[in-house]
């Protein structure tokens, strides 16, 4: 067998007893989902902005970010939600690069899932214990949602997984809003199928169990653009993309059905600092359409404290290591923009 076992990883469980998420924050937690969850069932009518670094690196910077993030939310509570982005997981499309905190706590050594595994899991809970907002984080391994069930407010499939079976039917057994992405391919009745499979009950193997979910009532669409064979970006977020997956979602007659628009990735053609505008065309078709001002309930933004990217070993603070985003400048300016226009 061409495979060595290095270590046993510590279950959830295991993990969870370790590391367990304060009492008192529990509350708040609580009470900040039920917020998020009322988006999704149309019972409040604030706007969900999902924003923060492609990959979360490093855990002093990263907390400050969201520092700063929970600053800002206080001035725009009453026209936004913002949800900060803690992803741990990055995935590549050769297999190559970063992959993530889950991988390696450290970008410049060498990869440790074990202590990995701790290092998101204290993140997390020190970015929730401190801003009292709840994270965004993409479930690129179905197994290992279960070492940050409980400090979670939002998890996204990413695009080169919404096809995969096991996504789906995690996502099915999961409480938290659950947004699946299009795939890269950009097919649109990929992604309204994997939102009508998370949205039903299963019966499948998990963590080596025989498991049973209820369906997820908030799993839903989101929006990333698409790459053509040939490479060439594809993006989805003008206003008869919109309109068109608005409609073909409407026919499915799926529960709490929302859209949520990513405006990086291929929809920027990666380039980070389109976002701004991509904003504003959004919230103009939104405006303008009562159909797209129900269903696109919110956005999803990569911004850290410095504009651009780095590479590994570079050492600049507060910089990513991965896909570049937007610097903090012009994230604060951003996100006053989107209250006085949603």
């Amino acid at each position: 067998m061409s495979m060595k076992f290095i270590k046993r990883i510590p279950s959830a469980d295991e993990i969870i007893e370790q590391i367990p998420l304060p009492t008192h924050i529990k509350e708040i937690k609580k009470d900040k989902d039920n917020d998020i969850r009322k988006i999704f069932q149309d019972e409040d009518k604030r706007f969900l902005l999902i924003i923060g670094p492609c990959s979360a690196d490093n855990s002093d910077s990263v907390c400050e970010y969201i520092g700063k993030l929970a600053e800002v939310q206080e001035k725009v509570k009453d026209k936004i939600i913002i949800m900060p982005r803690i992803y741990t997981n990055k995935p590549r499309t050769t297999g190559e690069g970063y992959k993530g905190m889950v991988h390696q706590p450290d970008p410049s050594k060498k990869s440790d899932l074990c202590e990995g595994i701790k290092a998101i899991r204290r993140m997390h809970i020190r970015a929730l214990s401190e801003a009292h907002m709840p994270a965004a984080d993409e479930m690129l391994y179905p197994e290992n949602y279960s070492y940050l069930l409980d400090v979670l407010g939002y998890i996204a499939v990413g695009a080169r997984s919404v096809e995969n079976q096991q996504h789906r039917l995690t996502v099915s057994g999961v409480c938290t809003p659950v947004g699946m992405k299009n795939p890269t391919s950009g097919d649109l009745p990929v992604m309204l199928n994997s939102i009508i499979a998370a949205q039903n009950s299963h019966n499948f193997i998990y963590n080596g169990w025989e498991v049973e979910t209820t369906g997820n009532p908030l799993a839903h669409a989101i929006l990333r653009g698409a790459v053509d064979s040939s490479g060439r970006n594809i993006p989805n977020y003008h206003y008869e993309d919109l309109n068109y997956i608005a409609s073909e979602y409407g026919k499915q007659k799926l529960a709490n059905p929302t859209i949520i628009v990513d405006v990086n990735h291929a929809n920027s053609m990666k380039r980070y600092y389109e976002q701004p505008r991509i904003t504003r065309e959004v919230l103009m078709s939104r405006k303008n359409d009562s159909l797209l001002r129900k269903m696109i309930k919110g956005l999803m933004i990569e911004s850290y404290l410095v504009e651009g990217r780095q590479e590994i070993g570079d050492n600049i603070y507060g910089k990513s290591i991965t896909d570049a985003c937007l610097g903090w400048d012009s994230t604060e300016k951003l996100i006053y923009f989107i209250a006085e226009n949603v």
